[in-house]
């Protein structure tokens, strides 16, 4: 891994632009990203669209302290919440302020830590972020689960880059998809989800099929918040170092490879038994034996990739010709 880092740092990092899809680059990128160079390849890779800048974080991390006062004192609502996130239906919240929301779902972010709850040293950083983020996009607001993305971004990068980062990576169709709620997206990528898992494990989508485990169930909370509540922190850093470099394909990729790890104790489960071990994986697969089904997980369907069968169904959902 030390080797590893000097090659990004001497010969990947200063010459960016024309070395990031060198083969090189893509193999090492594949091996995972060292820990020292992880968060700038994050942020290069992530890229800035949006051109956010710091200011603009100071800025709306001040009308955040703002509104949390305003809160305290008034119980205006901040932005919109959705107080169901990711593992289930997540109707638009009008009982609690995104002030409540962020507060209760920064003190369950990464527990074992200990560094993001009341008194650590990531505390006020991940609500200073997550603050910021719903005055800078009130149409999106907070929705649970946001904590675990931002969280794991502030462990490699500073806040004001992490921000740019979070607000980048929410704005990708995939996350936006469900961030914003949209069913007809979300439903696209599943149907996407379920031509390559009929492809690639025919007799376990049977299976799934037979006892109605469909995928929101469970790709809600992976692919959506990429990985960051379901995987142990360490794999999911690695999924998230590929997702950078090869897009969202990855993210179901990784999806069916978790799915053929554990097929053959998927196969022998009812729904309530399959549900509740898809929504809480063990912790025992580790990076290698992940990405080693990874390998082996090929997202092509007579001649056709990822991206021509997501359009398909984009186009069908959406009512585009």
């Amino acid at each position: 891994m030390m080797a590893a880092a000097r090659v990004w740092d001497a010969e990947i990092l200063p010459s960016w632009e024309s070395m990031r899809n060198a083969k090189k680059t893509r193999d090492l990128w594949w091996m995972g990203l060292p820990p020292n160079v992880r968060g700038r390849v994050w942020q290069l890779a992530i890229g800035n669209d949006l051109n956010i800048t710091h200011a603009l974080y100071n800025i709306c991390h001040e009308r955040a302290e703002e509104r949390i006062k305003f809160v305290q004192e008034e119980g205006v609502v901040l932005g919109h919440t959705s107080s169901e996130g990711a593992a289930g239906q997540h109707e638009p919240s009008n009982k609690e302020s995104s002030v409540k929301v962020i507060k209760l779902d920064v003190s369950r972010t990464f527990p074992h830590l200990c560094i993001f709850q009341k008194g650590g040293p990531f505390y006020d950083l991940l609500h200073n972020l997550l603050g910021a983020y719903a005055c800078y996009r009130p149409d999106v607001g907070y929705v649970q689960g946001m904590s675990f993305i931002a969280a794991i971004l502030l462990l490699n990068m500073d806040v004001a880059d992490a921000f740019v980062c979070f607000a980048n990576l929410l704005n990708r169709p995939c996350q936006l998809a469900f961030f914003r709620m949209d069913e007809h997206l979300m439903t696209a990528y599943y149907r996407t989800f379920e031509e390559f898992f009929k492809d690639s494990l025919p007799k376990l989508c049977a299976h799934f099929i037979s006892q109605s485990v469909t995928p929101n169930l469970y790709l809600m909370e992976w692919v959506f918040l990429i990985y960051s509540k379901s995987l142990p922190l360490d794999v999911a850093c690695r999924v998230w170092d590929v997702y950078f470099r090869d897009g969202e394909e990855f993210l179901f990729r990784t999806a069916l490879a978790i799915l053929k790890i554990h097929e053959s104790v998927l196969l022998k489960m009812d729904f309530i038994h399959a549900a509740q071990f898809l929504t809480k994986l063990p912790e025992d697969v580790s990076a290698d034996q992940l990405f080693k089904e990874i390998e082996t997980v090929k997202m092509n369907i007579e001649k056709r990739g990822f991206h021509a069968v997501h359009n398909f169904f984009k186009d069908l959902h959406t009512g585009n010709s």
